[in-house]
């Protein structure tokens, strides 16, 4: 089976002043269509900067990412965000709604950059909006709506574009935990009965074993693999 993701001797590289720092540090890395995989390590692992090359936010400076099949590698940043728009739901702990706009124009947004017609766009967001209990705050915007409800917002926007991969950064991270739960439990959902690859960064030891397989993160390296089988409980 051909990977969805997958990261070839991948190396980032950053110059401070007079020194290179090596965020990545030749990491390879799998993730096969329909795979939910966790990506966890400690503050300073290189979590965030695996995230943003699984995420096409970013490119390597050594080594190739394939997304689809597709070498990411060298994109164009144009280039790179039509991928990314097409292919990934983004699911972040800050939520990152934009502050103006109201929960259905928050949730619509990305289908406008897909060029999806109004019409569609909004009947699209309503259901979601709808199906995460949020039907009755479509006008509101972000500072009207708890932590739980912004990051309903920000699931219902990541499918949007019904994506084959979701990413989660760290997505209970400023949640209670009930609203966790929710949302771990919701992300078992997509990828049980919807078949979305999702590809969950936690340093959270417990969260990472809800997915079913955890690759673990020090000093840039990928120093160890291991399937867990998706732990319900």
């Amino acid at each position: 089976m051909k990977p969805i993701i997958e990261l070839k001797n991948v190396w980032k590289t950053y110059r401070l002043g007079e020194t290179n720092v090596h965020a990545l540090q030749g990491i390879n890395l799998r993730v096969e269509q329909g795979e939910f995989i966790a990506i966890q390590g400690p503050s300073g692992s290189g979590k965030s900067t695996a995230m943003n090359l699984v995420g096409c936010l970013d490119t390597p400076t050594r080594g190739d990412v394939y997304l689809d099949g597709k070498n990411i590698s060298a994109m164009s940043e144009s280039d790179l965000a039509q991928i990314r728009g097409r292919k990934i739901g983004f699911i972040f702990q800050k939520f990152n709604l934009i502050e103006t706009l109201t929960a259905l124009e928050n949730v619509t947004l990305p289908m406008t950059f897909q060029g999806i017609p109004e019409e569609e766009r909004l009947a699209r967001a309503t259901a979601l909006l709808k199906q995460f209990g949020l039907g009755e705050r479509l006008d509101h915007r972000p500072n009207q709506l708890s932590g739980g409800q912004q990051q309903r917002v920000a699931i219902a926007r990541a499918l949007a574009i019904d994506p084959p991969v979701i990413l989660a950064d760290e997505p209970t991270g400023n949640l209670d935990s009930k609203t966790g739960k929710e949302v771990m439990e919701f992300l078992r959902e997509m990828h049980k009965h919807h078949g979305k690859t999702i590809v969950l960064v936690t340093h959270d030891d417990i969260l990472a074993t809800r997915a079913d397989k955890i690759a673990f993160l020090k000093d840039g390296q990928i120093i160890n693999t291991k399937k867990v089988g998706g732990n319900h409980k």
